[in-house]
């Protein structure tokens, strides 16, 4: 299973990229060093004298970008050592040059002096950023029951882990079952609405015998979320799935999302499921959602994906072919099948301005 959510804290620091808070590149920590060395073995094969010397003083800065200050200090003293060594060549500065780069040295020290301890500050606020999104929304597990599960999320807001989609899976007294939410908004803005959706999935798991009982229970939570916020328009499209006990079926419901895909011989295609009305409307004389309910054969896989799937385009405006891709790629493993997705996808579309979610759902029985 591959998931954003179950990334270790070293990948998902690599994924922000070193210009974004991550550690720099090794690149970055050599160049300073280098181009020291470059500067002596210039100076020493040339035989002429190379009047070069300024350069020494763009050490400094360039070590604050991946050194500590006493690091920093170290390599500012050997800067100012170089330049007065007769070997180099560059023993005659002058002396604003040598007030010059001894001024950048000890500046340089003082800049890395606070970086280092802002990075800290910013690593420890990520670490409990990171906990605390961990916590709202779980790893997924590799399986529930008697069902495979592989989830990918990528969220439109950089450097967050939640957004505005979600997905969970859980067992209960009355099987296997499975959301899959995109609620209004993204980012850390829906995060609250997130959580709330999800504790409501999560106890209507437990104690609602049917599925329409449960899209009933969360549409009511954000009912009553909103009903104290003026002008509050909270909302949020949803697919509901429950796998019977020996799952050769499935029992699904749509609240304004979109259905299901069935990969079945090879082949794709969209469960034929009634779109209902996205939860928390709040909508009166409007029938609830129509459950279905689908007969499934070994080998059968069930993919879900959110709109930022769906309805993403390409620069002439053409929707990404689901369907079709997800025909082409029906031989993969199910543990990166949505991986494949979503490097076709972002070829396809380049940058995802929307959350972006997939999860595929492989029915198994345990033998036995």
């Amino acid at each position: 299973m591959r998931t954003v959510r179950g990334w270790s804290s070293r990948r998902y620091r690599e994924e922000r990229g070193w210009l974004r808070g991550a550690p720099p590149p090794r690149w970055v920590k050599v160049l300073p060093v280098a181009l020291l060395g470059a500067i002596i073995a210039a100076t020493l094969i040339s035989p002429d004298e190379l009047d070069i010397g300024f350069l020494l003083g763009a050490i400094p800065p360039l070590a604050v970008l991946s050194y500590g200050p006493l690091a920093t200090a170290c390599l500012g003293v050997l800067v100012i050592a170089v330049l007065n060594m007769p070997a180099t060549q560059l023993n005659r500065p002058g002396n604003t040059d040598l007030l010059t780069i001894g001024f950048v040295a000890v500046l340089s020290v003082f800049v890395s002096y606070v970086r280092s301890h802002r990075d800290a500050q910013l690593d420890m606020e990520r670490a409990v950023a990171e906990a605390v999104q961990r916590a709202v929304v779980p790893p997924l597990p590799e399986r529930v029951g008697a069902v495979e599960c592989a989830g990918l999320y990528r969220a439109a807001q950089h450097g967050t882990l939640v957004g505005g989609d979600f997905f969970d899976v859980r067992e209960g007294p009355y099987g296997v079952r499975v959301v899959m939410a995109d609620v209004q908004g993204h980012g850390l803005s829906a995060v609250a609405t997130v959580v709330s959706l999800l504790g409501a999935f999560r106890e209507a798991v437990l104690d609602q015998p049917g599925l329409q009982a449960v899209a009933a229970r969360m549409n009511r939570r954000l009912t009553v979320d909103s009903a104290g916020v003026r002008h509050a328009e909270l909302f949020a499209t949803a697919v509901l799935l429950e796998f019977s006990t020996d799952v050769r079926s499935v029992r699904i419901v749509a609240c304004g999302s979109p259905p299901p895909v069935l990969l079945h011989a090879g082949r794709a295609g969209e469960v034929a499921v009634p779109a209902g009305v996205p939860l928390g409307l709040g909508l009166a004389g409007v029938d609830p959602p129509k459950e279905v309910t689908l007969e499934l054969e070994p080998g059968d896989q069930l993919f879900l994906a959110s709109d930022g799937i769906w309805e993403a385009r390409n620069s002439a405006g053409a929707f990404y072919p689901l369907i079709e891709r997800l025909t082409g790629f029906s031989t993969a493993d199910p543990a990166e099948l949505t991986g494949l997705v979503w490097t076709d996808l972002v070829k396809y579309s380049g940058d995802i301005g929307d959350d972006a979610t997939m999860l595929v759902l492989t029915p198994s029985p345990t033998p036995g």
